[in-house]
This record gives C-alpha cells, structure tokens and sequence, in this order.
C-alpha cells in the first residue's frame, strides 16, 4: 500500500501554483479542464487536487481524459477525502 502523504488544506489553486514551482506546468486549458470538473461535478478542492495528484503519477503529465474520467470516478462513488480516494484508486490498480 502506498503512504499517504498529507497536505495542509490546500484550495486548488494554491495546489497548482505548488506544482508549477516544483516544475509541473499547466497550459491556461488544462487550467480551464480541472475547474470546469470542479465546477461540473461540484466537488471539494480536495477531491480535485488529490485527482490531479494521481493523474500526475499515473500519466506522468497532467492528460484531461484521464483526469475527468478518474474525477467522475471519484464523485460517483462518493469518495470525500484524499485517503479514500487513493485507496480507490489502489483497488482499482490504476498505478502500477
């Protein structure tokens, strides 16, 4: 099982300014993909920043598809905090 790391109570975009300044970059449309899910799904910024987190390791760049359809995922089956969602995604063996 992976350790879960935590994060202070991030909103999303103090999570992605994080990120850049670790390295990731975001395009002004990936930016526009993760809030129109945020908004759409009517989600938590935690939910929405631990999908971008798992799309990241996952694909190794941020790929929208993979990001909407793992937050629907997520949503779906009422995930509600980052721990639940990465044993979700650990029982569906979405890492490798």
């Amino acid at each position: 099982m992976r350790k879960i790391v935590k994060y202070s109570k991030q909103t999303t975009e103090e999570f992605l300014i994080h990120l850049e300044n670790k390295g990731f970059k975001f395009g002004e449309d990936a930016i526009g993909f993760i809030y129109f899910g945020k908004r759409s799904l009517n989600v938590t910024d935690e939910i929405v920043n631990t999908a971008i987190e798992i799309t990241l390791k996952a694909q190794k760049r941020f790929d929208n598809s993979f990001y909407m359809s793992l937050l629907e995922t997520l949503h779906s089956s009422k995930i509600t905090t980052r721990k639940e969602a990465w044993r979700h995604v650990e029982s569906l063996e979405l890492l490798a």
